[in-house]
């Protein structure tokens, strides 16, 4: 196999990964599936009229040209698409979150299993090169037998991201600790080498939510003049409406493997957007600000010659999205089905995002009690 010919579920939003796909030697992107007919049209536009579309990912399914699946569909829908899609035979990328449960990311890793074919999440973050920068200087033992860590994200788009559509929604994302979290989740888990063992956790709705009705949308509120939330897209659900029970203000501590501790602070009516990381080891501590691209590493005295002077990088993104990583994952796809590289990205880091994801979400639910995350389940239902 020279060249993969790859399907797409659910072709709006991230499944604008395609036009990757669609410009490389290795790839032919044959078909597409959409509940939506105007993204439908608007995905045979950028892919050429001679691609396959349909309103129902069983068709897509059932075709023997379509060797490989990307699942960029809505969070509630992963678990049911990605495992059908394994068991139809085909290789597949899945966007993070793996799935809402960690039950149905289980499901998954066993559908993988079982199938034999190659598995994939999208954790673009990984393929950055302000968080490739980080990871190199910690692997390199600059900053020593890493410790403690906490990531701070400000999501001063939360309203716009999150609340105005099926976010906002338990049944849709069950919380943002696992949807908008399994990147920062991952990131602490990846820059540290180690997976959360266990959680406890505090949020609320302290800004969204609310009394409006739920089938109010942006253009036709009377309030639309004054209101900060104003959306004119075609994500404008009211984000103050009764539905919403989505916590938009949480905070998470987390014991990982190795005894390494860790907290996580989400917050999504700040009036900025900034996502600072902090790993601390035993030789010094290294931090970043992403909207400056900056990494600065501060080191700790020491009467030997490995004590080094603090240093900050200017880290320049790569061109395409995500600051990049967009076009590098999806050759990381290629190269994992084309040629059996191991992806950066793998299925059990994914399922392991979701697991403390939801482990956070079951202790803010319940009184801040500590949560056990629940080891990958092989064997079962």
């Amino acid at each position: 196999m020279d060249k993969l010919r790859i399907g797409v579920i659910g072709v709006c939003g991230r499944g604008g990964l395609a036009n990757h796909w669609r410009d490389s030697e290795r790839a032919e992107v044959v078909a597409g599936a959409d509940v939506n007919p105007a993204y439908l049209e608007d995905f045979r536009q950028r892919m050429g009229e001679g691609v396959f579309v349909t309103d129902d990912y069983r068709r897509l399914l059932e075709r023997t040209d379509v060797e490989a699946v990307a699942v960029t569909s809505p969070d509630f829908t992963h678990e049911e698409y990605a495992c059908a899609a394994l068991d139809a035979g085909k290789h597949v990328f899945c966007e993070k979150p793996l799935a809402i449960r960690t039950e149905g990311c289980d499901r998954i890793l066993r559908a993988r299993k079982a199938s034999g074919k190659r598995l994939m999440v999208g954790f673009n973050m990984r393929y950055m090169n302000l968080f490739r920068v980080m990871k190199e200087i910690i692997d390199s033992g600059a900053i020593g037998e890493v410790r403690a860590a906490w990531c701070r994200h400000f999501v001063g788009y939360g309203g716009t991201f999150y609340y105005h559509d099926w976010h906002a929604n338990r049944q849709g994302s069950n919380s943002l600790l696992l949807q908008k979290g399994s990147h920062d989740l991952d990131m602490i888990h990846w820059l540290t080498g180690s997976y959360t063992k266990r959680v406890a956790a505090f949020g609320s709705l302290d800004f969204f939510g609310g009394d409006k009705p739920n089938d109010l949308r942006c253009p036709d509120c009377p309030e639309k003049g004054t209101c900060f939330e104003y959306d004119t897209s075609t994500r404008n659900q009211c984000c103050f409406r009764q539905e919403v029970d989505v916590e938009d203000n949480n905070v998470m501590v987390m014991e990982l493997e190795g005894g390494i501790k860790a907290s996580y602070l989400q917050c999504h009516f700040t009036p900025d957007y900034h996502r600072n990381y902090t790993i601390i080891g035993t030789e010094g501590r290294l931090e970043n600000s992403e909207p400056e691209g900056k990494v600065w590493v501060r080191m700790r005295r020491s009467p030997s010659w490995k004590e080094l002077a603090d240093r900050e990088y200017q880290v320049r993104p790569a061109l395409g999205g995500h600051g990049g990583a967009d076009p590098v994952i999806c050759e990381d796809f290629l190269d994992m089905v084309l040629d059996g590289k191991e992806p950066l990205a793998t299925p059990e880091a994914g399922r392991m995002s979701v697991a403390a994801g939801c482990a956070g979400a079951d202790s803010m639910r319940n009184g801040g009690i500590p949560v056990d995350v629940l080891p990958i389940a092989w064997d079962g239902p």
